[in-house]
């Protein structure tokens, strides 16, 4: 049987095994509502609220102040819509970005097809909004500023700390998507000043449909979806405990492994840069070179056309991906590589590697010489 190398940890990761093994009772033993006022429903209560103060300590918040959710998307539309709704009296402008994640460009359409107002801030060729121009973006009606702290295509992490400070010093809340940030940057949502903030576990090792928001205390937000009491009142349905569960343990480990990891994932992606700029013609870097999320590596092969590049990597068994994977199946070119300036065929022309804990030297090494091969049978059919 071939071998898999899998490079698209930003679509999904692997559960870890130890998160496996703590989430399984809550499948079959552990299978009390969590709701529910008998022992077998209160110990699963117990356990949600241990899961909350795991989350909590990985990102310096009080236990109080996380929300789960069924996914990183739901955390968005929570916190943004929530928001706004809560605090309508206070005005109708939201800012945003051009590069964010569909979860919350397709929410921002939603407002806006309500009455609301959005700016969306440009960016530079890096992926970097200026400052000055948020700035310049506020008015009396703003309410609420989200910027993704590290982008899903490119990489680049924004100056969250001091976008938070501006938000702050304009009574402003200031919310932003980190789905790709945790585990692959250290957060302290005080120090950063940051209102609310979303998360997805399975972008962390641990499972699938389950995320979880930050909402600092004080703020107001209404629920979006109506039923039961749980979650504070803010998020209905029945709580997923497994999920629940899996998430808490998955955030404190990647957290407390989070130099070695890191430093391996870094490791990984300027060997891969350096390979690929020395051994193929005509590439480009897409993103900040350094201020990135350590395993983020894409690149443009001029001249080449991205989906076939998949299709013969994937024939290798190598799992890559052109982009988001919330994106695929879409004809045009990736919006955000549109927003740092690339034309379309560069930006059809884009890969996205993306290194995770199992990933070794000898992978990479095997990477790049598939992709020499490919990309140069790609350029003499064309």
């Amino acid at each position: 049987m071939q071998k898999i190398r899998y490079f698209d940890h930003a679509a999904t990761t692997a559960v870890k095994e130890d998160v496996l093994k703590e989430m399984l009772p809550y499948f079959s033993l552990n299978y009390g509502n969590a709701s529910s006022i008998y022992s077998l429903g209160r110990h699963n209560k117990k356990s949600i609220e241990e899961a909350r103060q795991r989350v909590a300590k990985a990102i310096n918040a009080n236990t109080k102040e996380i929300y789960f959710t069924g996914c990183g998307s739901e955390s968005d539309n929570l916190a943004i819509k929530g928001t706004v709704y809560a605090n309508k009296e206070k005005g109708n402008h939201i800012i945003t970005t051009k590069i964010e994640h569909p979860a919350i460009l397709n929410t921002c359409k939603t407002l806006e097809r309500q009455g609301y107002k959005i700016t969306y801030l440009n960016v530079n060729e890096k992926g970097f909004i200026n400052l000055k121009e948020l700035e310049q973006s506020i008015t009396k009606e703003t309410i609420l500023i989200s910027v993704m702290f590290a982008n899903n295509e490119i990489g680049t992490i924004q100056p969250i700390k001091e976008i938070g400070l501006i938000a702050k010093n304009h009574n402003i809340y200031f919310h932003t998507d980190a789905v790709q940030a945790v585990g692959n940057v250290k957060i302290d949502v005080k120090e950063m000043n940051i209102d609310l903030l979303s998360m997805s576990a399975h972008k962390f090792y641990g499972p699938k449909g389950v995320g979880a928001l930050y909402v600092r205390e004080g703020i107001e937000f209404e629920r979006i979806q109506d039923g039961g009491h749980q979650e504070k009142n803010k998020r209905a349905g029945t709580e997923n405990v497994p999920g629940i569960v899996g998430l808490g343990k998955a955030i404190e480990l990647i957290y407390k492994n989070f130099d070695e990891y890191n430093n391996k994932l870094i490791t990984l992606r300027d060997y891969y840069f350096s390979q690929i700029e020395n051994r193929i013609k005509d590439v480009k870097i897409n993103g900040d070179k350094e201020n990135r999320l350590p395993g983020n590596a894409n690149v443009s092969f001029k001249g080449v056309d991205a989906q076939e590049l998949l299709l013969y990597l994937d024939a290798k068994g190598i799992c890559a991906s052109a982009g988001s994977a919330c994106t695929s199946g879409s004809s045009s070119p990736s919006h955000v590589l549109v927003a740092i300036g690339l034309d379309e065929d560069l930006a059809g022309s884009s890969l996205r590697v993306t290194f995770g804990i199992d990933n070794t030297k000898d992978d990479v090494d095997f990477l790049v010489e598939s992709l020499v091969e490919i990309v140069e049978k790609l350029r003499k059919s064309n």
